[in-house]
Order: structure tokens, then C-alpha cells, then sequence
């Protein structure tokens, strides 16, 4: 008996009995009551070095279908049981970026009930404040952004208050996200930031930043890391640049920078905010892909680090966590 098979007996079991195209990791999955919704968000208004995010969520999709089924953690495969669905792709609709914006909140918001798990796939990380303004009606969140942390996987700070003259700019996401009032955001890999973004990171008490060159150099400052993110205390948000990772990984990204994490530090870093025994990972998004047909392994990674996001999820449904 597997461990989850006898919470499956009260349950109707969703199987992988057939490829679909199009859906992440080929999965049939129904709109109706999901556990899990793969939401895409090819939003791509800033970039301000390489282009090409605007096709990171399609081609996280389609190098999904070669991602393995299996996980030893669910000992089980992918569903599991359990209603993973791909829904429809935000249409980019929006003459503006504010409206651009206002329309991915009103997109993703929809699915913001905590019912399910909302997995995103961007996109530049500019759309970060509107995924923040579509968790407003979230039952853990409740319009009170004091409870909410946000977890950074990410090359970059992302502190800016501009870039170029726009304040909406990738480079500013982590702190227009801080405006919405936030509990505490953890940024992890950080290795690329201004002389104003470093002042704010040493002065605000409400950010916490892991820089790459202290905790990768240091396997003591690694460990204490995952201990304090395992002792975050209520619903916290994970959004991960894949630029957080090293670019020997993810060569193709929009700011890639070298000297980022490995593929099985950042699933270290998952595993330890799923598990935090206080806490509660209400969605996660991936963004910042740049696909390359002739070296798919950045796209190959992101959705390898999406489906362990998911399995994550699923073991804490089994386990009762939540």
C-alpha cells in the first residue's frame, strides 16, 4: 500500500491514463474543483536586457511533457489522485501596463479562493504586484497584507523605486509588492543590486536577504537559512526568478547573472517553506524564462522546479498539513 492510497479511497482518483498537449506535464486535468490550477501569464512590458518571457509559459508547458511522472516523496505518480489543471492562457489583453496589470490581477484572482493551489508561469517578474493585488480576497490574506509573507528565489533584489522612469519595471517588483504591506519578504540567491537597494535590505527590519556569495561560500549560513525560513509563522507566497538559479542551469533568462543557486539547493529551498510547520504556501509562481529550442534546459528546469513545487503541495494535502 502506498502511503496515500487509503486517503485516495474517499476520493475520486484523477490518473494520468492519457497525454494531453497543451496541459503541464501532459496531464488531464478538469476546471471543476482542482486542487491544483497551472495558470500562464506571458506578460512581458519591461525587460530591460533580453526579451523572449513573453514565451516562458508555453514553453515551460511543453517541456513539461518530458518531466517524469514519478516522485519518490508522493511514492506515487503525478496526479496522485488528485485534479491538476491547466486553465486557458491570460489572453494579454490591455492597451497599457497598468491595464495589462489590473487584467492579469482580475485573471489570476478568480482562482484565489484556497480551495486550490495556484501554480503561475510568467512572464517577466514585473507581474508580481498584480499577483499580490489578486490574493487581496484570499481567505488568508483577507485584505490584511500583515499576514502575508513572500519568499524570493531570485538573482536580483528587485528594490528598485525605478528603472528607466518606470516604476513598474521587474527591477521594482519586490517593492511594489512590499507596498501592498507585507508581513516580511525572504529573498534568497541575491546577488545583483544597486547601492539604494542595499541600503533598504540593511535598514528595513521587514526584509530578510540570503545573499548568494554568504550562504552558498558557507554551509553553516546555508543551514541556519533553512532554518529560519522552516520557522516562518503564517500564509507565505513563493515566487521564484529563474535567475535565482546559476546560469550554468538556466542559460536562458532575461538578466542572467552567474554564481546562483543549484537545482537541488532551490528544491532545498522549497522543501523547507512547504514544511514549515507553522506555515501555509498559498501559491507559487516561476517567471523570467527565456526558451531556446536549441537548449531547452532552462525551460526544462523550471517546470522540473514547478512539479516539485506541486508535489510539495500534494504531500501536504496526504500528510494533513493542510
Amino acid at each position: 500500500m502506498t502511503p496515500n492510497s487509503q486517503y485516495h479511497n474517499n476520493l475520486p482518483r484523477f490518473v494520468a491514463d492519457e497525454f494531453v498537449e497543451g496541459n503541464f506535464l501532459g496531464l488531464p486535468g478538469e476546471s471543476e474543483n482542482p486542487d491544483v490550477v497551472v495558470l500562464q501569464v506571458p506578460y512581458e512590458l519591461t525587460t530591460s536586457y533580453g526579451q523572449g518571457t513573453i514565451d516562458g509559459p508555453s514553453s515551460c508547458i511543453e517541456a513539461s511533457g518530458q518531466v517524469e511522472l514519478f516522485d519518490p516523496i508522493l511514492a506515487d505518480d503525478l496526479p496522485a489522485g488528485y485534479n491538476i489543471y491547466t486553465a486557458p492562457s491570460w489572453d494579454g489583453e490591455g492597451n497599457s501596463l497598468d491595464q495589462q496589470l489590473s487584467n492579469i490581477a482580475a485573471y489570476l484572482a478568480k482562482w484565489q479562493t484556497g480551495d486550490v493551489f495556484p501554480l503561475i508561469l510568467g512572464g517577466e517578474h514585473g507581474m508580481l504586484p498584480a499577483v499580490m493585488k489578486s490574493l487581496t480576497n484570499h481567505p488568508a490574506v483577507n485584505v490584511d497584507f500583515g499576514r502575508l509573507n513572500l519568499v524570493q528565489i531570485d538573482a536580483h533584489a528587485d528594490l528598485r523605486q525605478e528603472l528607466d522612469g518606470e516604476p513598474f519595471s521587474h527591477a521594482c517588483s519586490a517593492n511594489r509588492a512590499m507596498e501592498f504591506g507585507l508581513k516580511h519578504l525572504y529573498q534568497i540567491g541575491i546577488r545583483a543590486y544597486s547601492k539604494e537597494e542595499y541600503s533598504r535590505i540593511i535598514s528595513d527590519d521587514k526584509i530578510t536577504t540570503f545573499f548568494a556569495a554568504e550562504i552558498l561560500r558557507n554551509t553553516t549560513n546555508w543551514q541556519q537559512m533553512l532554518s529560519q525560513l522552516r520557522a516562518i509563522e503564517g500564509p507565505i507566497y513563493l515566487t521564484i526568478d529563474i535567475d535565482g538559479l546559476d546560469g550554468g542551469i538556466v542559460p536562458a533568462t532575461g538578466t542572467p547573472v552567474p554564481g546562483g543557486l543549484s537545482f537541488w539547493q532551490a528544491v532545498e529551498i522549497i522543501e523547507a517553506v512547504f514544511s514549515a510547520p507553522n506555515a501555509r504556501v498559498i501559491g507559487m509562481d516561476i517567471n523570467e524564462i527565456v526558451p531556446q529550442k536549441d537548449t531547452p534546459l532552462t525551460q526544462f528546469t523550471a517546470a522540473m522546479l514547478a512539479t516539485k513545487g506541486i508535489v510539495y503541495h500534494i504531500n501536504n494535502r496526504i500528510t494533513g498539513k493542510w
